[in-house]
């Protein structure tokens, strides 16, 4: 998945119209709530198969690490 790709599914789960870019610090987007990050748990963990936990989500800091749960 590109950064591209991914940036369209992240906007999407976050139902967010923010110019999402890797570099974006979470706690400056409105939308990344509790919902957001429920939504970015399920789909990491069965859409793409990765076991992440919510503690991980919960320390995100940006866009780009989210992305790299994501991807590696």
């Amino acid at each position: 998945m590109t950064a591209e790709e991914f940036i369209a599914k992240l906007t999407d789960l976050m139902d967010t119209e923010a110019k999402l870019k890797l570099s974006t610090h979470l706690n400056e987007v409105e939308d990344w709530d509790s919902l957001s990050m429920v939504s970015f748990f399920s789909f990491c963990n069965t859409t793409l198969g990765k076991k992440i936990s919510p503690e991980q989500i919960k320390a995100a800091q940006t866009v780009e690490d989210l992305y790299r749960m994501a991807t590696d």
